[in-house]
């Protein structure tokens, strides 16, 4: 077993390594402890490829175990089952920045798991997997060109902090996670408040500043306790063959991609692939199985290097269009009818139709995790990625990753601008379908939302635009990309997501498939998001400026009412009668909070006033003088007793009933009437007296 303490050289962050103790039969293994936050990271690599795999199987696990915060799972079972939305997050996160450190053509499967042991209120697990992830690959004997550092940056008071604590965070107006190598950046990851673009880029600088100090630390291990790398097969394709599938096919693709047209482009792909096979099919059919592979490798590079080459060289794109400029744009609210707020955006072939729902605070999405308290959100927003989006087909399942991490990029986006709960007291749910795909359709959720948040008259403070940028570099040629497509993706070296307001930045993305950027690529790609920003948000307020003055006549309407906190049981009621009483007379949804505050959910307006005056009937302290309109609900031989509202009761003396002389009370009153009445006295021991007669005019 042997140990270490970092201690950086750059701020005060520190934490302990471990390596030997546990796990011995992994490939590469570590325990950090950051005071008393430990996560174990495991990396396992299988030594046989399958046949036929044509692609890395890299699989990334972060596992919250709920006794490192000394807690049972809830349920029947009584066990972790599936990981939550925050595990899969943190699990997206472990695997971006390693991803493009394993060398081209490594196909061995590698999985890393980081198993959460303990977990304080201090330091972030989650960054503590980042870094086990990178040191456990590097040590071992799996082909990996690490190490990488990872860091949470906070931006509390206009100071800089690195992994802030819980209770830090609920100050900051950035939640940053920046991972990279002692050389460059790798995978930014944020949610801000409006940040600046020279704000933003400073926590990036700041927190790099503090990755190389934990790379340095990582390499003096790595020096002495690092294995051999294993040495994988590396498979070459034979040049003649290349020289024949480049000779029949490569002029023909290069031809093809020269549209903006997405399914034009790549069904005069596909149909050349076909016919080049086909070809190779007929001239060597015994060795075709075996070649089809390096045959279709070929005509990839192709395309990806044509691309690249008009892109860095001719600074021309495959759809023409400048190096900052936007697809055509269109934005419509209200496009969906029985809904409470929807907004369609488009994007060149990018269309995402976003919808809005309001609900009540029952409605609120409760996340069972590894923090102190139970984490309740009033907002959410879903993304989905249906097959027929691109073009596909494949079943429907569970939302994977991928949608789940950009859905939740959405939601950090607009999250800064949303209402506080005082003000608009809704439960906001928001589903992003994704009806066309073409790059983007993550940014185009977060404008397709702004749209439908106005249409609903949720009171946002501004509206936000998201848009992505992307990297082609080849040597010293370098393009910077504004508005990337699908193609530019996924044969480009930067997918950068930024979205914000027209002041600044509220949420943030980025992934490298190179080995990391530098500052200067950075500021110049965000310089270039400002700028696309502000024309799509110029494309939003001209399908609707404001948020709507009216919800939807479908929304359920919340009201609020806040009660001495000692009347809330009073409002209750024992076993809970007066407030099913309440709920089965108006049809109104009642939620009440011990510090007394009251949320009222009804369908329309006119039961939410009615629920809201018999919680106020309740809570209200009778005073003599005030006038009731009761119900007669008791008889005696001395006088009437009646309901006054909010389970009080008072008794009209029989002499109170008339002016003239009543022999018996049921001349004048029976169970059930209507009558109204005076408070004429309220006795020592709070019993209520009434009077008819106080309000009847003397004879």
């Amino acid at each position: 077993m042997k140990e270490f303490d970092y201690r950086s050289q750059v701020t005060d962050n520190a934490f302990h390594v471990t390596l030997g103790k546990v796990a011995e039969q992994a490939n590469g293994e570590c325990i950090i402890r950051a005071k008393d936050t430990m996560v174990l990271t495991t990396a396992v690599m299988n030594r046989n490829v399958r046949e036929g795999q044509d692609f890395f199987p890299l699989t990334c696990e972060y596992q919250e175990k709920l006794y490192a915060v000394g807690r049972i799972p809830g349920g029947y079972v009584k066990r972790e089952g599936r990981g939550s939305m925050e595990a899969t997050l943190n699990a997206r996160q472990m695997d971006r920045p390693i991803r493009p450190l394993f060398p081209e053509g490594f196909m061995n499967e590698v999985q890393v798991i980081a198993t959460v042991l303990s977990v304080d209120e201090v330091e972030p697990p989650e960054i503590v997997a980042m870094n086990g992830a990178s040191l456990a690959l590097s040590l071992s004997d799996i082909p990996f060109d690490g190490p990488t550092g990872a860091v949470i940056v906070g931006y509390i008071d206009g100071q800089y902090v690195i992994n802030p604590s819980e209770e830090q965070m609920l100050h900051s107006d950035l939640h940053l996670t920046v991972a990279g190598t002692e050389e460059a950046i790798m995978m930014v990851e944020a949610g801000a408040n409006e940040l600046s673009e020279d704000e933003m880029l400073g926590a990036i600088l700041f927190g790099h500043e503090e990755i190389k100090s934990i790379c340095r630390f990582f390499k003096e291990i790595i020096k002495t306790e690092g294995k051999e790398k294993f040495d994988y097969p590396k498979h070459e394709i034979e040049p003649q063959l290349r020289e024949r599938v480049e000779r029949f096919s490569k002029q023909r693709l290069i031809d093809s991609l020269r549209t903006d047209n997405k399914m034009i482009r790549e069904d005069g792909i596909s149909e050349i692939k076909k016919e080049t096979f086909e070809l190779f099919e007929a001239a060597d059919p015994d060795d075709y199985p075996q070649i089809r592979g390096d045959v279709d490798a070929i005509m990839e590079e192709t395309v990806r290097d044509e691309v690249r080459r008009l892109i860095t060289e001719d600074k021309v794109r495959p759809d023409g269009r400048a190096m900052d400029e936007i697809r055509p744009l269109s934005a419509e609210v209200g496009f969906v009818p029985r809904v409470h707020g929807s907004g369609l955006f488009k994007r060149g072939q990018t269309q995402v139709l976003s919808v809005v729902t309001l609900g009540g605070p029952q409605d609120v999405l409760y996340i069972d995790g590894l923090h102190r308290d139970e984490v309740v959100k009033s907002y959410f927003h879903q993304y989905n990625f249906p097959p027929f989006s691109v073009g596909d087909t494949k079943p429907l399942r569970s939302p994977g990753r991928r949608e789940i991490g950009h859905g939740f990029l959405a939601e950090r986006a607009l999250l800064p601008v949303l209402p506080d709960l005082s003000e608009f007291p809704y439960t906001i749910r928001v589903v992003s379908e994704v009806l066309s795909s073409n790059g983007s359709s993550s940014q185009a959720s977060i404008c397709g939302s702004t749209l439908a948040l106005m249409d609903a008259g949720v009171p946002i403070k501004k509206p936000v635009a998201g848009i992505a940028m992307g990297l082609i570099k080849e040597g010293e040629n370098t393009s910077i990309l504004t508005d990337i497509q699908g193609l530019e993706d996924h044969l480009g070296d930067m997918d950068f997501k930024v979205a914000g307001t027209a002041d600044g930045i509220t949420a943030l993305q980025m992934d490298i498939k190179i080995k990391g950027i530098d500052a200067q690529i950075m500021e110049t790609a965000l310089a270039q998001a400002h700028k696309a920003r502000k024309q799509i948000l110029e494309v939003i307020t001209e399908a609707i400026a404001t948020p709507r003055a009216e919800l939807s006549p479908y929304a359920p309407r919340i009201m609020a009412v806040d009660i001495d906190p000692e009347k809330v049981r009073d409002v209750i009621g024992k076993g809970g009668k007066t407030i099913n009483g309440i709920i089965n007379e108006t049809g109104a949804q009642i939620d009440t909070e011990d510090d007394g505050h009251i949320t009222i959910t009804a369908m329309d307006g006119e039961s939410g006033e009615r629920a809201k005056q018999m919680i106020l009937d309740i809570v209200r302290d009778v005073e003599v003088g005030d006038v009731y309109e009761g119900t007669v609900v008791r008889i005696m031989k001395f006088g009437a007793f009646v309901s006054i509202g909010g389970g009080k009761e008072g008794m009209i003396h029989i002499s109170k009933l008339a002016h003239e002389r009543v022999e018996n009370v049921e001349d004048v009153v029976e169970i059930g009437d209507k009558v109204k009445v005076k408070v004429i006295e309220i006795d020592d021991k709070g019993r209520i007296n009434l009077s008819r007669k106080a309000l009847l005019p003397r004879p």
